[in-house]
């Protein structure tokens, strides 16, 4: 099961205003989340944090996107 779906976006070649991939920005936030859960739970590996995600995920209704970081977090940190 993939945590981040695949999605394609236009790319310019002639273009410095090339458009920035749904994928790079969902890594971003997600590797915000991972940091914040990572200072939050020490202790917690980072597979055990996946799972929490993943558990949160499915809880609401298969997708984390409309929750907010904070919101995400907190619900993380309860199932962990």
């Amino acid at each position: 099961e993939n945590f981040l779906q695949k999605t394609s976006a236009p790319f310019s070649a002639n273009s410095y205003d090339a458009f920035i991939s749904p994928n790079a920005l969902n890594l971003s936030s997600f590797t915000k989340l991972m940091k914040k859960l990572q200072e939050i739970h020490p202790e917690a590996s980072r597979d055990k944090i996946v799972d929490a995600l993943l558990e949160v995920r499915k809880n609401n209704k298969g997708i984390l996107s409309g929750l907010s970081i904070n919101s995400i977090v907190e619900r993380t940190s309860i199932i962990l």
